[in-house]
């Protein structure tokens, strides 16, 4: 009898972790309160969500979509314009999409289903229940009876998105991070144009005195157009004009650089808003569940970061318990080893979202910092520091997926070179993981980005753990 698996909600994190666990044998049950394809913020997808999405069989479909192809940002901030070309720093492989997100989002659900979970969408889960400090179950209202359901799990998957079921609702230790009290107001323009020296299809961001713009260039030459800021400012602002829409538009009056990018763009009617305010569970994980996705935390818009953390932690989740199934590691090793790298990612891009946020100091200053995080130095050498490319490296996920892939537990000498194999081995690793299922002759892997395809996986220094990705998914442990 195969293990049970309950994942709550359907979204990126979720499906990832579905898809996963129902392709490796387990019975995986998934619940999500709305029916989709649902609306969704967060177009913008950072480079290593290609490889995840390629892993768990939906590139294909996604590729199909037609999506703008993102190849890296410029950013406006302060007095300076910066690029971050991810084809020029790693090579033509290191890529991703500007996507609408009620399709991208249908597209890997119906993968999940596609790879055998089942999933029934309008089902809203209730609770989840334990037995003393073990999950062991939910509570959830059947979406054609309207009947209160219960079923027992061998492990759950709270992937509930910000409701966050299990750290929010049941533990209560899911707490708002001061520093990113953050609003977001937006709209989408037909027609408009991105800053000079933009890399192909990359997002524009666009500082201003109390805030950020976004500019995304969706298929079909809609702009997807945004501005950040603290709460407390953007309810001053809200004072000052009589609806939603005069405020959009006066925003964008006040920046030329973006008022200059839609001037030859139509605005098409519909202001949406949403209140961006970053948390952080005490614990990302506990015996029988894992929390993934913005269950567990959310950080804030600004470097695109949160598809990323959402299919990275339902790819860890179904590693780590497709590892306890099968007797690879210990339980509680495996939450370990969950805990580790899913935190060190969210708070390694925290301090690099917030050292961006002081506009006033420069591209050398951040690209120092995120050498610092990347590369883990104690301080700050700049002789040393190929700061652009540590930069690029946690703006495009690629980090979190070379700190689980082959680095942490080699020398840091050969950490610059990290990078380009770690987009390419996953990518290798999905490649063969089809060959195997379809018996197929092989073909160049999908990542055209330079390096060698023969690195470790996944690695997590902490509990001496790395992720195998083939020929099935778990976890390994070190000689």
């Amino acid at each position: 009898m195969p293990s049970t698996v309950l994942v709550i909600g359907g979204g990126p994190a979720g499906s990832t972790a579905a898809a996963l666990l129902a392709r490796a044998g387990l019975s995986v049950h998934l619940l999500e309160r709305e029916t989709f394809p649902r609306y969704h913020i967060g177009e913008s997808i950072a480079s290593s969500c290609r490889t995840i999405v390629d892993y768990v069989g939906a590139l294909d479909e996604v590729n199909a979509r037609g999506y703008t192809e993102k190849t890296g940002v410029l950013l406006r901030w302060g007095k300076e314009d910066w690029a971050i070309d991810w084809a020029k720093i790693f090579g033509t492989g290191v890529r991703s999409w500007q996507v609408d997100r009620d399709e991208f989002d249908h597209v890997l659900l119906n993968n999940a289903v596609k790879q055998g979970a089942e999933v029934v969408q309008g089902a809203e889960v209730k609770k989840v229940l334990f037995d003393g400090d073990r999950a062991v179950g939910a509570e959830w209202v059947d979406p054609v009876s309207g009947e209160s359901r219960i079923g027992a799990y061998d492990f759950i998957v709270d992937a509930s998105g910000r409701a966050g079921l299990i750290p929010s609702q049941h533990f209560k230790h899911r707490r708002p991070t001061e520093t990113f009290r953050n609003v977001a107001i937006w709209g989408y323009w037909q027609g408009g144009s991105l800053l000079p020296g933009s890399p192909s299809g990359g997002i524009n961001v666009i500082s201003a005195p109390d805030g950020w713009y976004w500019v995304i260039p969706l298929r079909g030459d809609r702009y997807s157009v945004g501005f950040v800021c603290h709460q407390r400012r953007f309810l001053e602002r809200r004072r000052e004009h009589e609806s939603l829409e005069a405020m959009l538009a006066s925003l964008i009056e006040e920046s030329p650089s973006v008022r200059g990018l839609l001037e030859n763009g139509t605005y098409q009617p519909g202001v949406r808003v949403e209140q961006d305010f970053s948390y952080v569970s005490d614990s990302f994980c506990g015996p029988g569940y894992f929390a993934a996705g913005d269950s567990a935390c959310f950080l804030d818009p600004l470097l695109s970061t949160g598809v990323h953390l959402a299919l990275y932690s339902g790819m860890l989740a179904a590693a780590s318990i497709l590892a306890t199934v099968e007797g690879e590691v210990g339980e509680e090793e495996a939450r370990a080893f969950y805990e580790s790298l899913y935190r060190n990612a969210y708070d390694r891009l925290f301090t690099l979202v917030a050292g961006v946020y002081q506009q006033q100091a420069g591209k050398e200053a951040y690209f120092g910092l995120a050498d610092a995080l990347v590369n883990e130095r104690g301080e700050i050498e700049y002789e040393k520091v190929d700061g652009a490319r540590a930069f690029a490296q946690l703006v495009a996920g690629i980090a979190d997926m070379d700190d689980a892939m082959e680095g942490r537990h080699e020398s840091q000498a050969d950490s610059s070179t990290h990078a380009d194999n770690s987009v390419n081995q996953l990518f290798l690793a999905a490649e063969q993981a089809r060959l195997m299922a379809t018996g197929n002759t092989p073909k160049a892997p999908v990542s055209e980005a330079p390096g060698k395809l023969d690195a470790h996986d996944l690695f997590d220094s902490v509990t001496g753990l790395y992720l195998r990705t083939v020929p099935t998914l778990g976890i390994g442990r070190t000689r």
